[in-house]
């Protein structure tokens, strides 16, 4: 009897270790949130691995890993902050690869009077704001949407007027929240940002050529690069994940 349960407690202890799930920390852009978070539950339920989620800018999140933070999974806004880490090689170069695109835009309140803007050269961008009105998007010395944003803005002859009146965040979510709470008369930020909020309308699209384009590289992290990393990896490139990305606004590369 002794011998069989002996057995018994080994073959459980081999089948728990086969079994065991893998839990994987990512770090993803806080534009990305809704997203990752779905096919986040989805590949649970198909793998039974958890994946942990930290959103916030691509910044931040860069500069923690480079202090240490235990990811194993990297997605940033824009090329910049992966090519960050990979020039202190920090991430897998070969698993980078930039999955996604996105469109800026210009939203305002849902019951602003600001309609249809054509967003142009030269165009009066202090006259959408009123008198005395701000607006907000992600501080442009870290935060990709605001690189982006100042970028556009300054292509397009108007960064000198706006730069003043403009409220610096520390991320695309909270440029979305100042102006859903009128506290800025609009928003620079991303389209699938602004789809995803009742309290804001799109007033115009800035033009692809204004900026460099809105791109999603996505990247294992070199100290916990390992099979479970790889293959949630491969499964963000799949079409079931691609599905809940264009469901979400974001265009596949």
């Amino acid at each position: 009897m002794r011998a069989i349960a002996i057995a018994l407690a080994l073959w459980a202890s081999l089948v728990s270790t086969t079994v065991a799930a893998e839990e994987i920390t990512f770090f993803a852009a806080a534009s990305l949130q809704d997203a990752l978070e779905e096919i986040g539950r989805q590949y649970q339920q198909k793998t039974g691995d958890t994946v942990k989620f930290s959103f916030a800018a691509s910044s931040a999140l860069a500069r923690q890993i480079e202090q240490g933070a235990p990811a194993g999974i990297f997605a940033s806004a824009d090329e910049q902050w992966m090519d960050y880490l990979q020039q202190r090689n920090l991430i897998a170069v070969d698993s980078r690869k930039s999955l996604l695109g996105n469109r800026l835009v210009l939203v305002v309140p849902e019951d602003s009077p600001v309609r249809n803007v054509e967003i142009r050269p030269n165009f009066d961008f202090a006259r959408l704001l009123g008198k005395d009105g701000r607006w907000a998007t992600g501080d442009p010395s870290n935060v990709p949407v605001g690189r982006y944003a100042q970028e556009a803005l300054t292509k397009l002859g108007v960064w000198n007027v706006a730069q003043p009146r403009l409220v610096r965040t520390e991320n695309v979510r909270v440029a979305l929240a100042f102006v859903e709470r009128d506290e800025a008369a609009a928003g620079v930020i991303y389209e699938t940002d602004a789809a995803l909020s009742k309290k804001v309308r799109v007033a115009g699209v800035f033009p692809a050529d204004s900026h460099t384009p809105v791109t999603y590289p996505f990247a294992a992290v070199a100290k916990a690069d390992d099979p479970a990393v790889r293959a949630l990896l491969r499964y963000l490139q799949g079409t079931e994940a691609a599905g809940v990305f264009r469901r979400y606004g974001f265009t596949i590369r």
